[in-house]
């Protein structure tokens, strides 16, 4: 992949984030905390930008995301594809619902 499409994937990337970050807020802030792994100033921040600072946050070449998740134990538990998928689902938010109170501290 050329470092050019490389770099305009990263930016619909932010773009498609802060965006989605926005709406989740706007309907439901404590859950989009949850969500989005963040902390209630920058939900506050999110939801304040102008349509010109999204565009130009978007357009950084630095990926405004990132994964929050790290660990074998997670990333087994995301991917595992037993027939009880609804426990591994519920076994991998409370972990990350943990990972969240970890960064929050």
């Amino acid at each position: 992949m050329k470092s050019t499409q490389l770099l305009e994937q990263i930016r619909e990337t932010n773009l498609s984030y802060i965006l989605l970050a926005q709406q989740l807020i706007r309907e439901d802030k404590a859950e989009a905390l949850v969500r989005l792994g963040i902390d209630e100033n920058t939900a506050e921040l999110l939801d304040q930008l102008t349509t010109s600072q999204v565009l130009r946050i978007a357009g950084s070449n630095v990926l405004m995301c990132n994964m929050r998740f790290e660990g074998d134990k997670l990333w087994g538990l995301l991917s595992n594809h037993s027939k009880d998928r609804s426990i591994t689902g519920i076994h991998a938010a409370i972990l990350m619902a943990g990972n969240l109170n970890e960064v929050a501290a």
